[in-house]
């Protein structure tokens, strides 16, 4: 990087004034070369060109100044591997310089060009061109194509700004802001076995619709081993998201069963899927199967705040092709996470539950309060984040 960023000064008249101008518009001053931002105009010059020309003039410098045969090895192995990087890099489509007067390559452009590539740029000057290089290739990503590098396009868009990763979604999107918190619809029941803490409740949604549409920071996926994608809600978040979630999916080393593993979203509005293995329960529910459906839901939130993500959203895991009865399930899933935000809900804003049947819509309806209970008028009385709320 260092070493083609010098070259490109023998394209600028010596007299010019130099300093780094990112994207932003605001100046660094570093060894003062200047750059023009990342463009996509049609005289645009890829930096495949510039690495291929630069290194051929490296060789005519070789030949003029004679310099020492250790810097010279070193300058054009950076020359090829930079040649390397600019043929598989997306960037390489659209760099380009300001239209500049052709300098005089006399001695003293020479000698200035070749002193600042075996010295090198300075890691500020370096780090902003790579934000510019970064930000021209959120423009051109193409999440359509099983070509585009998985992990280019899993930075680029986690480093966009909201309004950005919209342009790249590829399918309806549904903000956290109309998806309301649950609350309860009558008196809670007396069987309860938590107490009432309004403030964890209001972190509970009960959302009936398509996950896939949740512009959140983490969706659950109810993956199978392989994690290659496959029927239900595993085949509907990896046609949303685009061949790129398969080929990240394809490094993990698949999913055991109760793990969970994460992942970028690609073209899905959420950040990140969290892909967890439910347990097939055809035989019947035994401790070993609740116990795997807990780990389910209890890692999945775990990383979830392992990464900082503050909003997450469940299916109904294991209850469809795998038999576990949907009664049970959701029994498993609200207590695990009641239990799991009184001692992390801090570190979590939201937890929704979403359902695509209205019976599993129903059953969620009729457990809730069973578990975030509403406050009594008279008697019970609310109890505070993260105490101890079993009876």
């Amino acid at each position: 990087m260092a070493f083609h960023v010098s070259k490109l000064t023998l394209r600028l008249p010596k007299p010019v004034s130099f300093g780094l101008r990112p994207v932003n518009g605001t100046k660094h001053s570093c060894i003062d070369i200047k750059f023009t931002n990342i463009t996509s105009a049609a005289n645009s010059r890829s930096l495949h060109s510039v690495f291929r020309r630069a290194s051929e003039s490296w060789l005519a410098n070789y030949r003029l100044l004679k310099p020492k045969p250790r810097n010279f090895r070193w300058a054009v192995s950076t020359a090829k591997r930079l040649e390397n990087f600019s043929s598989a890099s997306v960037a390489s489509k659209s760099f380009h310089l300001k239209s500049v007067s052709t300098p005089n390559r006399n001695s003293w452009s020479r000698l200035y060009t070749v002193a600042l590539s075996v010295l090198g740029l300075s890691t500020g000057a370096i780090a902003a061109l790579h934000t510019s290089v970064l930000l021209a290739m959120s423009e051109t990503i193409d999440l359509d194509s099983d070509r585009t590098a998985w992990q280019d396009a899993k930075s680029l868009l986690l480093s966009a700004s909201q309004e950005k990763r919209r342009g790249h979604y590829r399918i309806d999107y549904l903000p956290l802001e109309e998806i309301p918190v649950w609350t309860s619809k009558g008196a809670s029941p007396a069987q309860s076995r938590y107490k009432s803490n309004d403030a964890l409740r209001q972190k509970i949604s009960l959302f009936r619709g398509d996950i896939t549409k949740l512009e959140i920071d983490a969706i659950v996926n109810a993956a199978n081993k392989s994690l290659l994608g496959g029927g239900g809600v595993d085949g509907a978040i990896h046609r949303g998201a685009g061949p790129l979630l398969k080929k990240e999916c394809a490094t993990l080393g698949g999913c055991e069963t109760g793990e969970a593993k994460i992942t970028g979203a690609y073209g899905l509005p959420a950040k990140h899927v969290i892909h967890t293995v439910g347990p097939i329960a055809y035989g019947g529910v035994g401790d070993k199967e609740r116990n795997a459906l807990r780990d389910c839901y209890l890692n999945s939130l775990e990383t979830a705040v392992q990464n900082q993500l503050r909003t997450v959203a469940f299916p109904c895991i294991s209850t469809g092709v795998y038999g576990y009865p949907p009664e049970d399930a959701v029994e498993v899933a609200l207590a695990t996470v009641r239990e799991y935000l009184d001692e992390h809900h801090e570190q979590l804003d939201r937890v929704i539950f979403c359902v695509f049947l209205k019976t599993d819509e129903d059953l969620y309806q009729r457990n809730l309060p069973l578990y975030f209970p509403q406050a009594e008028s008279a008697g019970q009385s609310e109890s505070p984040p993260g105490g101890q709320d079993l009876l």
